[in-house]
């Protein structure tokens, strides 16, 4: 999934003669802190509600003022992991979308990134949850996939979350059903450390909201 799929149309940009009292309406109604600023296709920057407030002059076109985030915007192109990133380097809450020659093509929003991600990643489907400890020259996606199939099952979805001066990953896995008990035996066999692991409805949706709850904090919302 790519930075053009994750467009939303709920958002229309501002241009540089709206006034800053109709871009804090606009954010307000939006639930945003952000406007991409848009003349004839031509991308222009973000303006921020600290912006304007700091302009102090509400009633003026925003054209009118320097913007502190024109460099804010993804490529049309770009995967959804990037996009993620930017968000999160740029502390945003809705990001633009331009193409090769700058021309704005529309905006991502936090919700509509956040709703595709859980497409993506399976995280509406029923299933199990596997975390796994692996040094990372051990790692190997292939071969947890093979453990995994020899047992009827299938991965959904898997993502890696390493640390700092440390050689250690864990392996989070998405499986396909809810009875991994001999996934989980099968994998101690293969001697790999199961940190955790999530089988039942309750405990499925509380590792979803744990999961959900970090990539908040990750993009600092």
């Amino acid at each position: 999934m790519i930075a053009r799929d994750l467009i939303t149309d709920s958002l229309n940009p501002l241009k540089t003669s709206d006034s800053g009292a109709l871009a804090l309406g606009m954010m307000d109604e939006h639930r945003v802190s952000h406007m991409p600023i848009v003349n004839n296709n031509d991308f222009l920057g973000v303006v921020s509600d600290s912006d304007i407030f700091n302009m102090n002059a509400f009633d003026d076109p925003l054209g009118n003022h320097n913007l502190t985030l024109n460099g804010a915007y993804v490529r049309e192109s770009q995967p959804i992991y990037e996009v993620i990133q930017t968000f999160a380097k740029m502390k945003l809450t809705v990001m633009p979308v331009v193409d090769e020659k700058n021309q704005y093509l529309g905006t991502i929003t936090l919700a509509n990134l956040v709703h595709n991600l859980a497409k993506i990643t399976s995280i509406d489907t029923q299933g199990g949850i596997i975390v796994l400890e692996i040094n990372d020259k051990d790692y190997s996606l292939s071969q947890i996939c093979q453990i995994v199939e020899s047992n009827d099952a299938t991965v959904l979805s898997s993502y890696i979350t390493s640390f700092p001066d440390s050689t250690k990953l864990e392996v989070t896995l998405k499986i396909n059903r809810l009875d991994i008990g001999s996934i989980l035996q099968t994998f101690e066999r293969y001697r790999y450390n199961v940190i955790s692991s999530y089988s039942n409805k309750d405990a499925y949706s509380e590792i979803i909201q744990e999961r959900f709850d970090s990539l908040m904090n990750y993009l600092n919302i």
